[in-house]
Protein backbone atom coordinates (compact mmCIF):
# COMPACT_ATOMS: atom_id res chain seq x y z
CA UNK A 1 0.00 0.00 0.00
CA UNK A 2 1.37 3.19 -0.81
CA UNK A 3 1.63 6.23 1.95
CA UNK A 4 -1.41 8.41 1.91
CA UNK A 5 -0.68 12.33 3.77
CA UNK A 6 -4.69 12.24 5.04
CA UNK A 7 -5.29 8.77 5.84
CA UNK A 8 -3.72 6.11 7.90
CA UNK A 9 -3.75 2.10 6.46
CA UNK A 10 -2.77 -0.41 8.34
CA UNK A 11 -3.22 -4.36 7.20
CA UNK A 12 -3.21 -7.47 9.10
CA UNK A 13 -4.24 -10.84 9.36
CA UNK A 14 -6.61 -9.71 5.90
CA UNK A 15 -7.93 -6.56 7.63
CA UNK A 16 -7.45 -3.32 6.29
CA UNK A 17 -7.81 -0.27 9.27
CA UNK A 18 -7.97 3.06 7.76
CA UNK A 19 -8.11 6.31 9.60
CA UNK A 20 -8.77 9.56 8.62
CA UNK A 21 -5.72 11.20 9.66
CA UNK A 22 -6.20 15.66 9.97
CA UNK A 23 -6.91 15.72 13.70
CA UNK A 24 -5.45 19.15 13.91
CA UNK A 25 -8.53 20.05 11.72
CA UNK A 26 -11.24 17.84 13.51
CA UNK A 27 -10.53 15.16 10.06
CA UNK A 28 -12.76 17.50 7.79
CA UNK A 29 -11.67 16.82 4.54
CA UNK A 30 -10.29 19.28 2.06
CA UNK A 31 -9.96 18.29 -2.35
CA UNK A 32 -6.84 16.71 -1.26
CA UNK A 33 -8.54 14.27 1.43
CA UNK A 34 -10.93 13.43 -0.73
CA UNK A 35 -8.92 12.79 -3.76
CA UNK A 36 -7.14 10.27 -2.06
CA UNK A 37 -9.94 8.74 -0.25
CA UNK A 38 -11.22 7.56 -3.93
CA UNK A 39 -8.13 6.27 -4.56
CA UNK A 40 -7.52 4.59 -1.06
CA UNK A 41 -11.16 2.75 -1.67
CA UNK A 42 -10.56 1.66 -5.04
CA UNK A 43 -7.36 0.07 -4.12
CA UNK A 44 -8.40 -1.95 -0.95
CA UNK A 45 -11.28 -2.95 -3.77
CA UNK A 46 -8.63 -4.51 -5.80
CA UNK A 47 -6.06 -6.14 -2.91
CA UNK A 48 -6.48 -9.89 -2.30
CA UNK A 49 -4.79 -9.02 0.88
CA UNK A 50 -7.65 -7.10 2.24
CA UNK A 51 -10.31 -8.95 3.47
CA UNK A 52 -12.67 -6.54 5.07
CA UNK A 53 -12.09 -2.81 6.06
CA UNK A 54 -12.66 -0.75 9.68
CA UNK A 55 -12.99 2.95 9.22
CA UNK A 56 -12.28 5.15 12.42
CA UNK A 57 -10.87 8.35 13.04
CA UNK A 58 -7.43 9.75 14.58
CA UNK A 59 -7.78 12.37 17.22
CA UNK A 60 -10.84 13.43 18.97
CA UNK A 61 -13.33 13.16 16.15
CA UNK A 62 -14.41 10.78 13.46
CA UNK A 63 -14.68 13.53 10.72
CA UNK A 64 -16.57 16.59 10.44
CA UNK A 65 -17.23 16.75 7.44
CA UNK A 66 -16.02 19.00 4.13
CA UNK A 67 -13.51 21.76 4.88
CA UNK A 68 -14.71 24.49 5.38
CA UNK A 69 -12.15 26.50 3.00
CA UNK A 70 -12.78 24.03 0.39
CA UNK A 71 -16.82 25.03 -0.27
CA UNK A 72 -15.37 29.21 0.81
CA UNK A 73 -12.66 28.74 -2.44
CA UNK A 74 -15.76 27.10 -4.66
CA UNK A 75 -15.52 29.64 -7.08
CA UNK A 76 -16.02 29.87 -11.00
CA UNK A 77 -16.36 33.11 -11.52
CA UNK A 78 -13.19 32.87 -14.22
CA UNK A 79 -15.99 30.65 -16.18
CA UNK A 80 -17.94 33.98 -18.16
CA UNK A 81 -20.90 31.48 -19.80
CA UNK A 82 -23.43 31.09 -16.89
CA UNK A 83 -24.51 27.66 -18.38
CA UNK A 84 -20.49 26.56 -18.27
CA UNK A 85 -20.36 27.88 -14.68
CA UNK A 86 -23.02 25.71 -13.94
CA UNK A 87 -21.73 22.64 -15.28
CA UNK A 88 -18.69 23.12 -13.17
CA UNK A 89 -20.38 23.17 -10.31
CA UNK A 90 -22.00 20.06 -11.14
CA UNK A 91 -18.69 18.30 -11.62
CA UNK A 92 -17.29 19.67 -8.33
CA UNK A 93 -20.17 17.65 -6.66
CA UNK A 94 -19.64 14.77 -8.65
CA UNK A 95 -16.07 14.53 -7.26
CA UNK A 96 -17.32 14.79 -4.04
CA UNK A 97 -20.10 11.77 -4.18
CA UNK A 98 -17.26 9.44 -6.35
CA UNK A 99 -14.75 8.93 -3.28
CA UNK A 100 -18.13 8.26 -0.98
CA UNK A 101 -19.84 5.81 -3.63
CA UNK A 102 -16.14 3.91 -4.15
CA UNK A 103 -16.61 3.05 -0.20
CA UNK A 104 -20.13 1.88 -1.30
CA UNK A 105 -18.28 -0.09 -4.37
CA UNK A 106 -15.90 -1.57 -2.96
CA UNK A 107 -16.12 -5.63 -2.66
CA UNK A 108 -14.88 -5.84 0.80
CA UNK A 109 -17.21 -4.72 3.75
CA UNK A 110 -16.48 -1.67 5.56
CA UNK A 111 -17.23 -1.18 8.94
CA UNK A 112 -16.87 2.22 10.70
CA UNK A 113 -16.19 2.72 14.00
CA UNK A 114 -17.48 6.53 15.40
CA UNK A 115 -16.16 8.35 18.40
CA UNK A 116 -17.45 11.66 18.66
CA UNK A 117 -18.25 13.91 15.63
CA UNK A 118 -19.26 12.46 12.74
CA UNK A 119 -20.89 15.61 11.08
CA UNK A 120 -21.93 16.54 7.64
CA UNK A 121 -20.20 14.80 5.34
CA UNK A 122 -19.48 12.10 8.04
CA UNK A 123 -22.79 10.83 7.86
CA UNK A 124 -22.44 10.54 4.05
CA UNK A 125 -19.96 8.51 4.25
CA UNK A 126 -20.63 6.13 7.15
CA UNK A 127 -24.30 5.82 5.13
CA UNK A 128 -22.41 4.41 2.74
CA UNK A 129 -20.49 1.73 4.77
CA UNK A 130 -21.99 -1.74 5.65
CA UNK A 131 -21.81 -1.05 9.21
CA UNK A 132 -21.97 1.36 11.67
CA UNK A 133 -20.46 1.09 15.81
CA UNK A 134 -20.19 4.30 17.69
CA UNK A 135 -18.63 5.51 21.53
CA UNK A 136 -21.73 6.75 24.40
CA UNK A 137 -20.23 10.53 23.22
CA UNK A 138 -20.71 9.48 19.33
CA UNK A 139 -23.17 12.10 17.83
CA UNK A 140 -24.30 12.14 14.07
CA UNK A 141 -25.29 15.02 12.68
CA UNK A 142 -26.82 16.15 9.69
CA UNK A 143 -25.10 19.57 9.50
CA UNK A 144 -26.04 20.69 5.80
CA UNK A 145 -29.31 22.47 6.82
CA UNK A 146 -27.66 25.18 9.04
CA UNK A 147 -24.91 25.82 6.57
CA UNK A 148 -27.83 26.82 3.86
CA UNK A 149 -27.48 23.51 1.82
CA UNK A 150 -29.53 20.52 0.93
CA UNK A 151 -27.26 17.47 1.74
CA UNK A 152 -25.94 16.51 -1.61
CA UNK A 153 -23.62 13.26 -0.78
CA UNK A 154 -25.48 10.53 -0.21
CA UNK A 155 -26.70 10.71 3.55
CA UNK A 156 -30.56 11.31 1.86
CA UNK A 157 -30.23 8.26 -0.72
CA UNK A 158 -28.46 5.93 1.89
CA UNK A 159 -29.83 6.76 4.72
CA UNK A 160 -33.85 5.90 3.93
CA UNK A 161 -32.63 2.77 3.49
CA UNK A 162 -30.98 2.66 7.26
CA UNK A 163 -33.63 3.95 8.93
CA UNK A 164 -37.16 5.13 9.53
CA UNK A 165 -38.20 7.71 6.87
CA UNK A 166 -39.40 9.62 9.53
CA UNK A 167 -36.14 9.52 11.93
CA UNK A 168 -33.93 10.53 8.53
CA UNK A 169 -36.38 13.22 8.03
CA UNK A 170 -35.99 14.75 11.54
CA UNK A 171 -32.16 14.05 11.06
CA UNK A 172 -32.06 16.43 7.94
CA UNK A 173 -34.58 18.96 9.13
CA UNK A 174 -33.33 19.78 12.14
CA UNK A 175 -29.83 19.14 12.11
CA UNK A 176 -30.02 17.73 15.85
CA UNK A 177 -27.42 15.52 17.12
CA UNK A 178 -28.06 12.18 17.68
CA UNK A 179 -26.07 10.65 20.14
CA UNK A 180 -24.82 7.05 20.66
CA UNK A 181 -27.16 5.57 22.68
CA UNK A 182 -29.82 7.16 20.26
CA UNK A 183 -28.32 5.88 17.28
CA UNK A 184 -27.81 2.29 18.11
CA UNK A 185 -31.77 2.67 19.40
CA UNK A 186 -32.96 3.67 15.78
CA UNK A 187 -30.66 1.13 14.39
CA UNK A 188 -28.09 3.92 13.02
CA UNK A 189 -25.07 1.89 14.77
CA UNK A 190 -25.25 -1.76 15.47
CA UNK A 191 -23.95 -1.48 19.03
CA UNK A 192 -22.51 1.25 20.88
CA UNK A 193 -19.72 1.62 23.76
CA UNK A 194 -18.44 3.00 26.62
CA UNK A 195 -15.20 4.59 24.90
CA UNK A 196 -13.28 4.74 21.86
CA UNK A 197 -10.50 1.75 23.18
CA UNK A 198 -13.61 -0.62 24.21
CA UNK A 199 -14.68 -0.23 20.32
CA UNK A 200 -11.83 -0.37 18.64
CA UNK A 201 -11.18 -3.88 19.83
CA UNK A 202 -14.87 -4.83 19.72
CA UNK A 203 -15.08 -3.06 16.36
CA UNK A 204 -11.52 -5.33 15.37
CA UNK A 205 -12.96 -8.58 16.75
CA UNK A 206 -15.87 -8.40 14.42
CA UNK A 207 -13.58 -7.89 11.24
CA UNK A 208 -11.75 -10.10 11.84
CA UNK A 209 -14.22 -12.71 12.32
CA UNK A 210 -14.99 -11.69 8.93
CA UNK A 211 -11.76 -12.08 7.68
CA UNK A 212 -11.83 -15.73 8.66
CA UNK A 213 -14.71 -16.45 6.37
CA UNK A 214 -14.80 -16.99 2.53
CA UNK A 215 -13.48 -14.07 0.75
CA UNK A 216 -15.44 -15.14 -2.41
CA UNK A 217 -18.60 -15.59 -0.35
CA UNK A 218 -18.59 -12.40 1.37
CA UNK A 219 -17.94 -10.33 -1.49
CA UNK A 220 -20.52 -12.12 -3.53
CA UNK A 221 -22.78 -11.05 -0.15
CA UNK A 222 -21.91 -7.34 -0.08
CA UNK A 223 -23.15 -8.05 -3.94
CA UNK A 224 -26.08 -9.42 -3.02
CA UNK A 225 -27.23 -7.57 -0.44
CA UNK A 226 -26.44 -4.04 -2.64
CA UNK A 227 -28.74 -5.51 -5.51
CA UNK A 228 -31.10 -6.40 -2.98
CA UNK A 229 -31.57 -2.80 -1.19
CA UNK A 230 -32.15 -1.51 -4.48
CA UNK A 231 -34.45 -3.98 -6.67
CA UNK A 232 -37.83 -5.91 -6.22
CA UNK A 233 -37.85 -9.36 -4.13
CA UNK A 234 -38.35 -10.84 -7.62
CA UNK A 235 -35.77 -9.01 -9.26
CA UNK A 236 -33.03 -10.29 -6.00
CA UNK A 237 -34.24 -13.78 -6.61
CA UNK A 238 -33.48 -13.54 -10.16
CA UNK A 239 -30.25 -12.02 -9.95
CA UNK A 240 -29.20 -14.65 -6.74
CA UNK A 241 -29.56 -17.41 -9.21
CA UNK A 242 -27.65 -16.05 -11.56
CA UNK A 243 -24.60 -15.39 -8.51
CA UNK A 244 -24.90 -18.56 -7.56
CA UNK A 245 -25.06 -20.73 -10.80
CA UNK A 246 -21.29 -18.70 -11.32
CA UNK A 247 -19.92 -18.51 -8.11
CA UNK A 248 -21.64 -21.49 -5.88
CA UNK A 249 -18.97 -24.58 -7.05
CA UNK A 250 -16.32 -22.91 -5.52
CA UNK A 251 -12.71 -24.34 -3.42
CA UNK A 252 -14.66 -22.46 -0.62
CA UNK A 253 -17.43 -24.75 -0.57
CA UNK A 254 -15.17 -27.87 -1.03
CA UNK A 255 -13.28 -26.42 1.92
CA UNK A 256 -16.32 -25.30 4.16
CA UNK A 257 -17.70 -29.10 4.07
CA UNK A 258 -14.32 -30.33 4.58
CA UNK A 259 -13.28 -28.18 7.64
CA UNK A 260 -16.91 -28.97 8.89
CA UNK A 261 -16.74 -33.09 8.44
CA UNK A 262 -13.51 -33.01 10.28
CA UNK A 263 -14.13 -30.67 12.50
CA UNK A 264 -11.01 -28.18 11.84
CA UNK A 265 -11.08 -24.88 11.12
CA UNK A 266 -11.11 -23.58 7.37
CA UNK A 267 -8.53 -21.97 5.24
CA UNK A 268 -9.47 -19.81 2.41
CA UNK A 269 -7.29 -18.26 -0.15
CA UNK A 270 -7.64 -14.60 -0.87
Amino acid sequence: METYQNFKVEIEDGVAHVAFNRPEKRNALDMSAWVEMKSLFETLHKASEVRVIVLSGEGKHFCAGIDLSLLMGMNFADVKCEGRRREKLREFIITLQEPITAIEKCRKPVLAAVHNGCIGAGVDIVSACDMRYATKDAYFTVKEVDMGLVADLGTLQRLPKILHPGMVAEMAYTGRNVYGEEAKEIGLTNQVYEDKETMMEGVMEIARTIAEKSPLVVRGTKEILLYSRDHSVEDGLNYMVAWNAAMLLSDDLMESFQASMSKTKPTYAD
